[in-house]
Parts: C-alpha cells; sequence; structure tokens
C-alpha cells in the first residue's frame, strides 16, 4: 500500500515537473518565436560570392572579394559527399525534426558532469539556423533561439532544401565558404571530381576548419579524415575495402585558387574600380559576373610581346650586376620567397666553370645557362654605353648570387635581369571601340600604375596625322610641297628660342605632303600647322576625342609635346581604321548576376558604314624629333602604287560586319570620307617606304601606321592599323630617362606592335576602306608638285580630291608649289 501511495506520489511529481517544463517552454516560445527571422528569406538567399572577370569568350581572368564562395545545387553533390558531412556532422539528419534531443541531452549531461557550456548537440539545420541568422556566442539565450529557429525551418523547407544552403554556407577554411570553393581551394577540382578520401577531408572540417586544416595541418586533418571514414563505415554508407583504401590514400591538399586562364590583371583592376563605383562594397559579394571586352588570343599576344620587347631593349643596353649579392651581415632570402616577374625566375648561383653557370631556380630546381645565355651581359655603363663582352661567367656572377633566369624559345636557360624599362599596348576594334588587348606594364605584380590608362606621354610625330588630316581639310593636298629648310621660332609661348630640326639633322628643301610624312620631317610638320592655323588644328583635334584645353598652342604641337595616354593616341587611329567615326573606348561587354541574370549589356556608338551619311562635325612644351631610319631616308621609292595594283586589297564593305547590339546607335561621323582615304594612303607608305618600314616583314599590304620619338628618345611610339585593327605601344622609363641614341619608335617599339599583329592577323584576309566618290588620280611631277607634263619619265601618280586638282605650270614661268588647294607662298616656304 505505501509502494503504491509513493509511485502515485513520483508519478504525480514526474507530471508536475514535465507540465513545468512544457509550459516553460511553451512560455519561452511564445515570448521569443516572434523575434525570430522569417525562414522564408533562406528561399530566396543570396550567398556572398566573390565578384568574377571573365575574357569576351568566358575565360578567367581575375576573381575579388574575401569569401570564396562556388555555389552547387543538391543535385550536383555526389551521395558520397553527402554521406560523409552527415556522418560528421548529423548521422539522424533525416530522422529528427530539427532538433537531436538525444544529442541535446548529451550536452545537457556533459554541463552537469563538468560545469562548463561546450558546444554539442547542434544538427545541420541549427547550423543553418546560427550560419544565416545568430552569432556563434556560446549563450543560453542564443541556444534557445537557435533550437526555436531550426524547428520553424525544418516546418517550412525539405531537408534537400536545407541541406543545399548549409553546404553551400558552411565555413572550411583559407576562405573557403561551401563545398564548392572548398573543393576548388584545397584540391583544385570541381566536387564531382573528388575522391573518396578528399570528401572525408573536407565533411571533416566543419567542427575546426583552422586546427583541420590539411595544408597547414596534414598530420590532424588526417586523423579527422579518418575519424569521418570510420563513421562513414559504421554507419554502413562505405564497405571494409573501400574504408582500407581511402584510410590509406595519400593526402595531398594544397592552396589553389581558381585557374586564372587569361593574364589581364591591369584591365581586371580597371573592372574592379568600375564596379566599386557602380555598386559600393556589395560588388564584392553579390557574385557579378563581369565578361570584358577582351580577347583571350589577343591578351596573350599582347603579354608576350611587350615583355619579349622590354626584354630585348634591356639586354642591348647591358648587365646592371646580380640582384642581390650575399654578405656576413645580410644573408640572401628564400627563392620562395622571391616574385617572380614577367616569366624572369629568380635564382641562386650554385656554381662557376669556364663555360657556364650553374644555377638554383625556383620552382624548377637546378638548371645551366651556357655561354651564349650569358655572354650578352656587358656591363650597363649608360644608355649609349656598354663596356667590353665578358670571357668567362666570372666576370658577369659570383657563386652565391641572386639573379634572373628565363627560358628562350627552345626551351634553354638564360641569364636575364628584371627590366627598368617599362611599356605599354593598347588593342582597339575600330568598328565599335571595344579593348580586345591590354598591357599597363612589364608586370602588375612589380607596378599596378596602368600605362596604357593612366601615363600622360608625349606622342612625338605619332600626333603628325592630327596635323595632316587638319591640312587636308584646309585645302592642302598630299602633293603640297612645303619647305623643309632651318628656321628659328621666337615664340613668347616657349621659354627660349626654339631650334627644331629633323632627327637626321639634315634639310631635304621643297617636299611634298605625302613624303614629308613617310620619312617623318619635322620641319615640314611645323610648317604645315603654321600654314594651318594652330587654333584650327587643335579644335580639329577635338574630333579625335582629345581635350583642346589639353592640347598646347603652339607650334611645338606639330611635333606631338601634348601629353597623352595610349588609350587616347590609340584611339586617334581607331577613328582613322573605322573610316572616321568617332568611337569611344570600353572594356565591360555585359554584367551578370550570380543566378546568370543579365544585368547590363554595352550598347557602343558603332561605325555604321550602310547608314545614311549624316554631315561631318565641325569643327613650348618639350618638343620632339623623329627618326627615318638611316637604310631608309635615302633613296626609297617616292611614288604611290598605280591605281590598277589597288585591285590586290578588297575593299571593306560599306556593310557593319557584326550586327551591333539593338540599343546600339551609330557613331557620329567626324572625318570626311575622301579626308579618311587619303590618309589611310599616306599611313600606308610610312609601313611601305618610311619609318614603319621594318613592318612589311609581316608580309601584308594592308597594315598603315606612324612612328613617334620624342626628345633625346623619352617616348617611343609605334602606332598603326587596319581596317580590323588598331594599336598601339609605347616604350619609355617612367621617370622620364632618355632611352639611348637609337632607341626610335621604330626600334624600341614597333616590335611590339609586329609581334601582337602578326598573330592577331593571322588568318584574317587582307582588307582596306572602300575608295569613296570625288578622288581622282593623276600624274604630277614629283618636284613640283603640279601636272606632269605629257611623257615626263619621272611623273608619278597622286590621290587628289576632284576639287583639288593640280594646275599646269604656267609656261615660261619659274615653277611654284601649290595644288589648288591654299596657296603656299614663298615667304611660307622660308
Amino acid at each position: 500500500m505505501a509502494i503504491t501511495r509513493s509511485l502515485r506520489l513520483l508519478i504525480v511529481l514526474i507530471l508536475i515537473v514535465a507540465a513545468s517544463v512544457a509550459g516553460g517552454l511553451a512560455t519561452v516560445r511564445l515570448v521569443l518565436e516572434p523575434d525570430l527571422p522569417a525562414v522564408d528569406t533562406l528561399r530566396d538567399v543570396r550567398l556572398q560570392v566573390p565578384l568574377r572577370v571573365y575574357s569576351r569568350e568566358g575565360q578567367l581572368i581575375a576573381e575579388f572579394g574575401e569569401k570564396r564562395r562556388i555555389p552547387v545545387t543538391i543535385d550536383q553533390i555526389p551521395p558520397q559527399l553527402i554521406q560523409a558531412f552527415l556522418a560528421a556532422e548529423d548521422d539522424r539528419f533525416y530522422d529528427h525534426p530539427g532538433v537531436d534531443y538525444q544529442g541535446l541531452l548529451r550536452a545537457g549531461f556533459e554541463l552537469i558532469r563538468t560545469g562548463e557550456k561546450r558546444q554539442g548537440g547542434s544538427t545541420i539545420t541549427m547550423q543553418v539556423a546560427r550560419n544565416f541568422f545568430l552569432s556563434r556566442e556560446k549563450t543560453y539565450l542564443r541556444k534557445l533561439n537557435e533550437i526555436l529557429l531550426a524547428l520553424k525551418i525544418e516546418r517550412q523547407l525539405s531537408k534537400q532544401e536545407i541541406l543545399e544552403l548549409y553546404l553551400n554556407k558552411i565555413y572550411l577554411g583559407q576562405r573557403a565558404y561551401g563545398i564548392g570553393a572548398a573543393a576548388q581551394i584545397f584540391y583544385g577540382k570541381t566536387i564531382e571530381a573528388l575522391s573518396l578520401a578528399e570528401m572525408a577531408t573536407i565533411a571533416g572540417l566543419p567542427k575546426a576548419p583552422s586546427r583541420d586544416n590539411p595544408v597547414t595541418n596534414p598530420v590532424r586533418a588526417r586523423e579527422r579524415r579518418n575519424y569521418v571514414l570510420g563513421r562513414m563505415h559504421k554507419l554502413g554508407f562505405i564497405t571494409d575495402d573501400v574504408l582500407a583504401e581511402a584510410r590509406h590514400a595519400e593526402e595531398t591538399a594544397s592552396l589553389h585558387g581558381l585557374p586564372v586562364e587569361v593574364e589581364a590583371p591591369y584591365v581586371a583592376e580597371m573592372v574592379r574600380m568600375e564596379m566599386i563605383e557602380r555598386f559600393g562594397d556589395a560588388a564584392y559579394t553579390e557574385g557579378l559576373n563581369v565578361y570584358s571586352t577582351l580577347d583571350a588570343a589577343h591578351q596573350q599576344l599582347a603579354n608576350r610581346a611587350v615583355r619579349q620587347a622590354l626584354i630585348e631593349y634591356d639586354q642591348r643596353h647591358g648587365y646592371r650586376g646580380p640582384e642581390l649579392r650575399p654578405t656576413n651581415d645580410e644573408p640572401l632570402p628564400a627563392l620562395a620567397t622571391v616574385t617572380s616577374f614577367g616569366g624572369l625566375l629568380p635564382a641562386r648561383v650554385t656554381a662557376l666553370d669556364e663555360t657556364a653557370i650553374t644555377l638554383e631556380i625556383k620552382d624548377h630546381g637546378p638548371g645551366v645557362v651556357e655561354a651564349d645565355g650569358w655572354q650578352w651581359a656587358r656591363p650597363w655603363r649608360s644608355e649609349n654605353r656598354r663596356g667590353k663582352k665578358p670571357a668567362t661567367p666570372g666576370e658577369v656572377v659570383a657563386v652565391g648570387d641572386l639573379v634572373r633566369a628565363m627560358l628562350d624559345s627552345e626551351g634553354r636557360w638564360r641569364l636575364s635581369q628584371v627590366p627598368e624599362i617599362e611599356g605599354a599596348f593598347v588593342a582597339l576594334r575600330p568598328d565599335d571601340g571595344a579593348i580586345t588587348a591590354l598591357v599597363g606594364g612589364f608586370d602588375f605584380r612589380r607596378s599596378k600604375f596602368n600605362r596604357a590608362l593612366q601615363a600622360q606621354r608625349q606622342p612625338g610625330s605619332g600626333f603628325k596625322p592630327v596635323i595632316y588630316s587638319a591640312a587636308l581639310e584646309k585645302g592642302f593636298t598630299t602633293a603640297s610641297l612645303i619647305n623643309d629648310a632651318p628656321v628659328v621660332f621666337d615664340d613668347p609661348s616657349l621659354e627660349a628660342t626654339w631650334r627644331p630640326e629633323n632627327y637626321s639633322g639634315k634639310f631635304f628643301g621643297p617636299t611634298r605632303l605625302r613624303l614629308a610624312l613617310t620619312k617623318s620631317r619635322n620641319l615640314v610638320s611645323i610648317r604645315l600647322l603654321q600654314a594651318t592655323g594652330i587654333d584650327y588644328a587643335v579644335e580639329y583635334a577635338t574630333r579625335f576625342g582629345l581635350d583642346a584645353e589639353r592640347l598646347p598652342r603652339n607650334l611645338s604641337l606639330a611635333l606631338g609635346s601634348a601629353s597623352l595616354t595610349p588609350l587616347e593616341i590609340v584611339t586617334v587611329y581607331a577613328i582613322l581604321a573605322n573610316g572616321g567615326y568617332r568611337i569611344t573606348p570600353y572594356f565591360i561587354d555585359r554584367i551578370e548576376g550570380g543566378n546568370g541574370k543579365l544585368l547590363e549589356q554595352s550598347t557602343p556608338d558603332y561605325a555604321c558604314r550602310s547608314c545614311p551619311e549624316p554631315t561631318p562635325e565641325t569643327a613650348p612644351a618639350d618638343t620632339s624629333t623623329e627618326p627615318a631610319e638611316p637604310s631608309i631616308e635615302e633613296g626609297a621609292p617616292e611614288q604611290m602604287p598605280p591605281p590598277s595594283s589597288a585591285a590586290t586589297l578588297p575593299a571593306t564593305p560599306d556593310t557593319d560586319p557584326q550586327p551591333p547590339p539593338q540599343q546600339s546607335k551609330p557613331a557620329p561621323r567626324v572625318l570626311e570620307p575622301r579626308n579618311v582615304y587619303l590618309m589611310h594612303s599616306l599611313l600606308r607608305d610610312v609601313v611601305r617606304y618610311g619609318t614603319g618600314r621594318r613592318a612589311l616583314a609581316l608580309g601584308r599590304h594592308d597594315l598603315a601606321g606612324k612612328t613617334g620619338t620624342t626628345n633625346d628618345q623619352r617616348d617611343a611610339w609605334f602606332n598603326g592599323f587596319n581596317t580590323t585593327i588598331a594599336a598601339s605601344a609605347w616604350v619609355g622609363f617612367d621617370d622620364f630617362s632618355p632611352l639611348g641614341s637609337r632607341e626610335t619608335g621604330g626600334r624600341a617599339a614597333l616590335p611590339i606592335w609586329m609581334k601582337f599583329m602578326r598573330g592577331a592577323l593571322d588568318g584574317v584576309p587582307e582588307s582596306t576602306l572602300a575608295e569613296p566618290a570625288g578622288l581622282v588620280r593623276v600624274r604630277i611631277d614629283p618636284e613640283t608638285g603640279l601636272l606632269a607634263a605629257p611623257g615626263q619619265s619621272t611623273a608619278i601618280f597622286e590621290l587628289f580630291r576632284s576639287e583639288n586638282l593640280p594646275k599646269a605650270p604656267a609656261a615660261g614661268t619659274t615653277t611654284q608649289p601649290g595644288t589648288g588647294g591654299p596657296t603656299v607662298t614663298p615667304e611660307q616656304l622660308f
């Protein structure tokens, strides 16, 4: 009887306690649940995904963002990877309602036993609640919120939805958030390509991603991996044989970034800055995919061309010595800590003999530089002088020196050095201004200064086409005579009396404009600007998109004394290339959201050849010298090919080669068609007969361009085009040091342009602009620019506007220059 009474009392007590607990929990739920966040937001959750930049074809250029994440869907996740996470984190995931009460009881018992609050009993759903909505502080209130929120999540989301959120959100170390990023960062793989051992390693990371990191602590990571594998075996997910094989697998984790497929760091930085300007810091987390206008093949050609040319220049001027030489006070740094620049690898000299240098090369191990790889290293003395050729390796380096090594085209090691010289290159699609390649310097890691976009340099004779185009518009012709003779200017806007010269130091008397531009005669350009009018020429330059306020209003403008960037210069030549339409360079083709939705599509103005022609728009400092190569200056042919030879070049059709985006509009025509065609003709002669003649090695007849060299050879340029590509190459020192007496645009910069164009135009048919109506070819006297006499053996063909045809010289009078355009008087000829 007493036992029955006691049992009843116990039952009553249990019921009272249970009711109290239930009531307390209900009260807690009533108090806390209204303040819990809405679970519905998880259905449209926006994971923090980094900004990624791609080439036009979709090849990765760069990734920006603190959190690395590659979102995956539940259908993409291998079942074994899911099983690995369930074994490690929550084997009853599919059985509990979001809270594993068995786990909570274990955690409660541990609290009673030790008196300490420890993490325990958290399900995958509770981790989702914490990771998306709550802090990580260990308090009773946070734990209660976590439990209630987990229950709420389970009521509104499916198990598969919860699991997908978890596997994309969880932090797994090395800035990897989610299994997609972890697979890439630790193993350089997609999740589908992971082995079972690799899956178990990743599944073991959520508990302690730093401690169990397989890169920084491979021993601890292996222990944790084997624990996960054991759990998978215990739960029946894998067999004995599979367990044994996975446990014996080597741990191969190492750090992998997303594989960069196109090296274009200067463009990547341009995109990053643009995205920050538009979206703020959200650009780093919204998963934006920015597709640039870069052509991957063009960019790779440009990278290689700039680096090869700068290294070639550097080696022409001698060896500046080892990068570092060890001393008792300062030993050399470990090779692994020394940065490689532009394919120039850090190396330590380990041995010398009579003919060879033995090196320990970063990431390659031992390497040998034979005589032909170090004999170039004559000591640098100045930009114009080198020491004698070394006879033995010991005259160049010593054992222990830190030097640079590079592989040549035949796979042999060569001694090298990081160039002090810098360069830039830009290529545009003339029809719409899309930048297809851009290089801002030798190596972005050495200098982030983007010279293609930011370097304000004098273009030298590369500016002359603007002056010549303005003169043609004023009525001059390609046969107008201007006197190439000494002149002295006492211009108030200049600091001192100005005595400009030609590069050769010679003077050639009355010279036709075609020949003057081909040979880059400075004095002719100055007199031409004077005759055209400085104010008119400056205003005319704005047709090319140039800012009149930045152009000097004195005669030095004729020699390119303005300070312009390579991007501005290539835009000038792109307008000439496309037939005279003003385009605006751009580098972003489209922007997509993380879900692939198109957010923005560029709609550039385009050169519409099939559109009705609108009316054209109306429109000293350090001087420059321009070389004509000594081998070309004298005796080069002076005539343009007869009309029949033009048939060998197909004209670009007056239709648009690629349909522009629907929202695009035609670019305004800023140059009269005949003016542009004449400029094409003049600039093709620069390549055929003048300072750009080395480009004939490309074996094409549709190339046009102009060299540019400034005073003391401080800047070297080549700017050129055909109808499909316009490109500019610049070489110089950041501190404006001289390049050396023979380092002209044709020697220092033209090789960059040629290396690029050789690849970019491979397989591209030759073409030129269609000849517009209103042009006439006639035979002229090359000495006077006037009509040739019947039967004159020295006559040449020249091209004129129909209203500017040359006149026959008056019988019995002295021949005077002039062509039906503005009269050039003897006074103007000086």
